[in-house]
């Protein structure tokens, strides 16, 4: 088999990017924000004939199992500064595997008025239940095949929604890379209100205005982007293709030597197909 691990664009190791807050925003009380970042993201190849096509399956079960996935998500949570409270996670049978994770801020500061500056666990634990209850990842993994033409599928659906000054945006580059995007779907949506010590609503408690702004800043090169954004609603929302790949990358299970170049020009026109019809949501 083909290295296929190896498709993986190469990044730099620092993953971690900066999310700018409003300048000198102090607040009343919680933070109240949530904020959900959500993704559909694509790993396609070619796996002919059912044998292939069912070992990829296996593969993909194998590689992206609930133990694993589960290492990934607490990778997100220590990315963010977040910390894992619970986790459930099940690989089910024939195929797919899931994981939920219940999160909270690490250093929680709660400007209670009667406890200026306490952390959150000397506060009564019902009022930091009531905060945390949307604060949570989840990962759902969906493997499949074409019924003939060769073509396999993964996708995996991931959200990471957080209430606090903690932001899902920052793990938004190491999730891309972890599963080998060639297609993603991403949602960002800022929800609720926060007020400052005045009693002023704030809707949104740092800058943006696509999340283009928080994606590596040489991603353009390797993928077609397009935003469309709701700015007065909080919803961004940036599809990204990858532009070119090596076809000998995208063959599941077989050598590339032997394949004429007829054929490897169909079995990148099937995948670019596949490609396609996702990004732009239609059958071609």
């Amino acid at each position: 088999m083909v290295k296929y691990k190896e498709r993986n664009i190469s990044r730099t190791k620092d993953t971690r990017i900066e999310v700018k807050p409003i300048k000198k925003l102090k607040l009343y009380g919680f933070n109240n924000l949530t904020k959900t970042l959500s993704f559909n993201m694509y790993d396609i190849c070619h796996a002919k004939g059912l044998k292939y096509s069912e070992d990829y399956i296996k593969y993909i079960d194998e590689e992206y199992n609930a133990a694993r996935l589960t290492k990934i998500l607490k990778e997100v949570a220590s990315i963010i500064g977040a910390k894992v409270l619970n986790i459930a996670q099940q690989d089910y049978d024939p195929q797919g595997a899931s994981v939920t994770m219940l999160i909270s801020e690490q250093h929680m500061q709660i400007d209670h008025p009667d406890f200026p500056g306490a952390p959150a666990e000397n506060i009564q634990p019902e009022t930091v239940v009531g905060h945390l209850d949307k604060s949570h990842i989840t990962v759902h993994t969906y493997p499949e095949s074409h019924p003939y033409n060769g073509i396999s599928t993964f996708r995996a659906d991931i959200d990471v929604s957080t209430c606090g000054v903690i932001s899902p945006l920052k793990a938004l580059n190491y999730l891309l890379d972890a599963f080998y995007s060639d297609i993603a779907v991403i949602d960002y949506r800022v929800r609720g209100f926060t007020r400052d010590l005045g009693g002023r609503k704030y809707f949104m408690d740092h800058k943006i205005n696509s999340i283009q702004n928080y994606l590596y800043k040489d991603v353009n090169k390797d993928y077609q982007l397009i935003d469309t954004n709701v700015y007065h609603e909080n919803i961004f929302h940036t599809k990204m293709l990858l532009r070119d790949f090596n076809i000998d990358d995208y063959i599941f299970g077989r050598s590339t030597s032997r394949l004429r170049a007829r054929d490897k020009v169909n079995i990148k026109k099937k995948l670019l197909k596949e490609m396609s019809e996702i990004f732009f949501a239609e059958n071609i």
